[in-house]
């Protein structure tokens, strides 16, 4: 199970005043519902007031998508996808830009990224992560409290 040796999820802390985006592909609706669903979750416990969220085509956008963003004084960002293996390289190539793209964004700009993309085998795999109802995980919730924690852990070291 990919849980493993996890820490504990849960609220966070000291996230009341952050700005934040959640940008979430549109493959995939019932898994994508899961996801936004966590994502809302942990924003809700986390009481952020302040959230703005985005809907893109795809998980190959959500790094444009997080650029543009990144640039506009949000303090984190969620990037929330999911690709399932098929037949051809697509996966590959969509997984590796994705995980690249948003990884650059969030160097480059200094704005944490929740990387909330699953990359699955299957349709079960997808939906045993998305936080449904008899989900395993919750990776939407999971990569939100992960940006959230990480613009707290840094805001000491904002810019004046």
């Amino acid at each position: 199970m990919s849980g493993e040796g996890a820490p504990t999820v849960s609220s966070v802390d000291g996230a009341t005043e952050l700005r934040v985006a959640v940008v979430a592909a549109q493959w995939h609706a019932t898994v994508m519902d899961g996801l936004l669903d966590g994502a809302r979750r942990a924003l809700a416990d986390s009481q952020v007031r302040d959230v703005t969220e985005l809907r893109v085509p795809g998980t190959f956008e959500l790094p444009v998508a997080a650029a543009r963003l990144a640039g506009t004084g949000f303090d984190a960002i969620v990037a929330l996808g999911v690709v399932i293996r098929g037949g051809t390289p697509h996966f590959d190539y969509v997984c590796s830009a994705a995980t690249s793209g948003l990884t650059d964004v969030a160097v480059r700009t200094g704005v944490p990224i929740g990387f909330g993309v699953l990359t699955c085998d299957n349709d079960e795999q997808a939906i045993d992560r998305a936080g449904l109802p008899g989900s395993k995980e919750d990776k939407g919730y999971e990569a939100t409290v992960a940006a959230l924690s990480t613009a707290v852990a840094l805001r000491p070291y904002d810019q004046p």
